[in-house]
């Protein structure tokens, strides 16, 4: 009998589906069949069973967060079983040691953190039968029993739980060590609040405060544009006034002098038309499908990938985290039978006619060769029917849905029209769009922005209706919605504008991977370091200053962790070794946390407000930014509402020095002038019936007078 082990239960009834079987508490028993003639045992894990042992596992000296304890590197990595994780474990080990199993099938999610999840639970369990490997891209019973039957050996696959490995035990090397080195450091100065840093979350937000920079740092800049009404019959149409390639002007004036010199009547000089196919788009990756749902429907990154994977799970689309925006082969075989059976929801009957072409030929979207683990998202031969779902659910599905059968559209054809019209010797230009044939814009339902110019013959004089100057300025660059800054972390930051542009790279390097980037934003906001605003990452307070404080610091380069991304693949694809990267890693904490004190050292909190968070949520806020070194022991000094206090307080140090000073409020330049030496201003004090000018200082931490 074999056993079949599953990464969730969802996923284990799925894998039952096609043979008969028998539900029963902790297992699904299949019957003898074709397929398995002993019959088999489907158990599940439930996600992750197990976990990085914490670092008090390897040095009881580890578990307090001393910046003298650090740097955090074990000698070796161990694992142990998630809290609350034990039921499912022991009933998976109970299985293995069962002498009526004769062999072991993974069957979790056929991706790297799937493989690591079943062969860590093999490795704790003390594993000794053979293995091999279910690996398929959708949950169909067709799908199923296809895998099922083209079984992978057990060591095909071992690289990519090595990948899954090495980037987990780098992730808690820089985690562990970045982040008690500054959260204990930035406390010194005052900041009293936990700062979680990590390999790919901190250059993540690296790009969202530095974007955040530019908007601040910029300065607009005015220009003028000159726009011409011209009227054609009982219709109107808009140019701009040309000169050579742009239609900007640097001053008022020169756009006043085209406005005067006017006639009130343009001629045609040129038509030009320039007829355009436009091609269907590609079929989704995840970093597609989370872009497009969120600029269409406003859906954050992880918003998406959790409705992607009940999708999934359902067995209605393919492997929703993939990098892949296409097929291979053999999977465009079945391209007939998806599309027959989408055409009979009443969603999308209404397109058969629009359907006319047959892309399982077509390379730009069946290729095998730009398919690495999964191919792209797309429905499944077994997909149901979008009347069935509702909500956001709908939504994407039926987004998934349009865009597969958008290939089997023809392009569209469209009409590019450039209008060159002359008032004396300006030059006004229109251009304007025709869609000739829609093609497969109908499935998609494009709403089309295009300007339609009216019938015009060469020589043809125009009334000017109107002739305006339109004041304009540049625009600071966009922040980042979710969409747009997971297609900036799949290319490190940099911009691509051009969807095919993606799919032409040769080699894309870039911050965390398909799976893993929406978790990483999910993660920079239950931290405190960005707020959505209006669909929009802003920084906070806490956010920027954690990216001042790294400064140049590798921990904050986008390219640097790209670099580490390739090298994590390429030990996927065993033509690297884990074992090397690891020991980089140790020498990079290593370098991290003595780093991290130069850094706080030189750091400049003013200016701040951090406001803490725990488990998602705000708390209470904590006091504001330093206000530079307590005189009484050296510590950093904090802003609290009424007072100025030192951060040393819990290790007895009693230094305060209020805001307020016999009812007179003494200004902040004051108190750090104070601070510093100096004194503050003269001020009229009141104490009882009299009244005295004096100016303030410290002596030896203690307030005095000095009278005026």
């Amino acid at each position: 009998m074999r056993l079949i082990i599953a990464e969730k239960p969802s996923q284990a009834q799925k894998l039952a589906a096609p043979y008969p079987s028998k539900k029963k508490k902790d297992e699904i028993e299949i019957a003898s069949c074709a397929r398995f003639p002993e019959g088999a045992i489907v158990v599940w894990a439930v996600g992750h069973l197990c976990e990085l042992q914490e670092p008090s596992h390897y040095k009881p000296e580890w578990k307090s967060w001393k910046y003298e304890s650090l740097p955090i590197v074990p000698d070796r990595f161990d694992y142990r079983i998630s809290k609350g994780k034990s039921k499912p474990f022991q009933t998976i080990k109970k299985w293995l040691h069962d002498r009526s199993i004769t062999d072991v099938i993974i069957a979790s999610d056929a991706e790297r953190e799937g493989e690591a999840i079943v062969r860590l639970i093999l490795r704790l369990a003390g594993n000794q039968k053979p293995l091999s490997r279910l690996w398929i891209s959708s949950l169909t019973e067709q799908a199923v029993d296809r895998g099922f039957a083209a079984l992978l050996p057990g060591d095909q696959t071992i690289p990519y739980y090595h990948e899954a490995m090495s980037r987990a035990c780098a992730d808690w090397l820089v985690g562990m060590n970045a982040s008690r080195a500054y959260t204990t450091l930035l406390k010194t100065i005052g900041i009293e609040d936990v700062f979680s840093l990590g390999r790919v979350q901190t250059p993540t937000l690296a790009l969202i405060v530095n974007r955040e920079r530019e908007i601040k740092q910029f300065v607009p800049v005015p220009y003028f544009e000159v726009e011409a009404t011209l009227q054609k019959g009982r219709g109107t149409f808009k140019a701009k006034y040309t000169l050579g390639k742009t239609t900007k002007l640097k001053t008022r004036e020169q756009a006043d002098a085209v406005v005067n010199r006017a006639t009130g009547t343009a001629i045609v000089r040129s038509i030009d038309k320039e007829d355009k196919t436009e091609y269907p788009p590609f079929w989704f990756s995840l970093s597609g499908l989370q872009a497009e749902a969120g600029k269409r429907f406003g859906f954050g990154a992880k918003k998406t990938l959790d409705i992607a994977q009940k999708l999934y799970t359902k067995g209605w689309i393919s492997y929703p985290r993939t990098d892949s925006s296409f097929v291979t082969p053999d999977e465009a075989t079945l391209f007939p039978q998806t599309k027959a059976r989408l055409l009979k929801s009443a969603a999308y009957a209404e397109l058969k006619d629009v359907l006319t072409e047959n892309p399982s030929r077509n390379s730009r979207y069946v290729n095998a060769k730009k398919v690495s683990d999964h191919y792209a998202i797309i429905p499944t031969e077994a997909c149901g029917d979008v009347a069935r779902l509702s909500g956001d659910e709908a939504k994407l599905y039926d987004l998934i849905n349009r865009r597969f059968l958008a290939a089997f559209a023809p392009p569209a054809k469209l009409e590019k029209t450039t209008v060159d019209l002359m008032d004396g010797d300006d030059l006004y230009r229109a251009k304007g769009t025709v869609v000739v044939s829609a093609g497969y814009r109908q499935v998609v339902e494009m709403k089309s922005k295009d300007v339609e110019l009216p019938a015009l013959t060469l020589g043809e004089p125009l009334t000017e209706k109107k002739v305006e100057v339109l004041s304009k300025q540049t625009e600071p660059p966009k922040r980042y919605t979710e969409g747009a800054l997971i297609m900036a972390m799949k290319v490190a930051g940099k911009q691509l504008d051009d969807e095919e542009l993606i799919h032409i790279m040769k080699e894309v390097e870039g911050l965390g991977t398909e799976a893993t980037r929406a978790n990483i934003i999910d993660g920079l906001k239950k931290r405190g370091y960005v707020d959505l605003q209006k669909k929009e990452l802003v920084p906070t307070d806490k956010g920027r200053l954690l990216i001042d404080v790294l400064g140049d610091s590798i921990l904050a380069s986008p390219a640097m962790t790209a670099k580490w991304e390739k090298r994590l693949n390429e030990i996927g694809q065993a033509s690297a070794s884990a074992a090397e990267f690891i020991d980089q890693a140790k020498k990079m904490s290593i370098h991290l946390v003595e780093e991290a004190k130069a850094r706080v050292e030189t750091a400049n909190p003013e200016g701040y407000t951090i406001e803490a968070r725990r488990f998602g949520k705000k708390s209470a806020a904590r006091p504001k930014a330093s206000f530079g070194v307590c005189p009484s022991c050296g510590k950093g000094l904090v802003e609290h509402a009424k007072f100025i206090g030192c951060s040393g307080f819990r290790e007895g140090c009693k230094f305060t020095m209020s805001k307020q000073v016999l009812g007179v409020g003494i200004a902040k330049d004051e108190l750090k002038q104070m601070i510093n030496g100096g004194q503050s201003n003269v001020h009229t004090f009141k104490k009882g019936d009299k009244t005295f000018d004096a100016a303030l200082y410290l002596e030896k931490g203690a307030l005095r007078f000095e009278f005026k």
